[in-house]
């Protein structure tokens, strides 16, 4: 086989933007952003979340959610096997999954998503227990999704508590 033939039958596929765990595990580019990498891949997860909200509910975004969390690990095991490097800051797809965890409660209401959005950021920059004890403790694909997965689920148990007390001020 020549090194130009197109079906690239028998060989490994070079790691890299046309790889589908680099895409799913960088959310599409998003973290290769300079700065605040997990920010920007949160941010970026929010459109998606509301989308899926849109088309089935909160059940289906819970669900959705933790679909993302499987096919995440996945990715970022690759990821991290193919760059070497334990938690690689360019891995955001956890952050999406996160995010989207977080957003399960929001419904339609914009300040509700910004709300969600700040207090996942929030719970996954302080790092509460458990969410701490994942983040040192689980290794690997399934690690570096975890602790997004726990901080996102603080977020939607806060805003769902919020939005109820909320709604049962006069």
């Amino acid at each position: 086989m020549s090194e130009n033939d197109s079906t690239g039958a028998g060989k490994t596929p070079e790691f890299g933007p046309r790889h589908p765990a680099w895409q799913l595990a960088t959310w599409f580019g998003t973290g290769l952003m300079p700065k605040a990498p997990g920010t920007w891949g949160s941010l970026a997860a929010v459109p998606f979340a509301y989308g899926v909200h849109q088309l089935a509910g909160p059940v289906g975004l819970f669900a959705a959610a933790w679909v993302l969390f499987a096919l995440g690990a996945w990715a970022a095991e690759v990821f991290r096997r193919r760059t070497g490097t334990k938690d690689p800051p360019a891995v955001v797809v956890d952050e999406a999954a996160g995010q989207w965890l977080a957003l399960v409660p929001a419904g339609d209401d914009i300040l509700v998503y910004a709300a969600g959005f700040l207090l996942f950021r929030l719970f996954d920059i302080w790092k509460p227990w458990p969410v701490s004890w994942a983040d040192r403790r689980i290794e690997g694909g399934l690690g570096i999704m975890l602790d997004d997965m726990i901080a996102g689920a603080y977020a939607a148990c806060t805003l769902w508590a919020a939005m109820f007390l909320i709604a049962r001020v006069p």
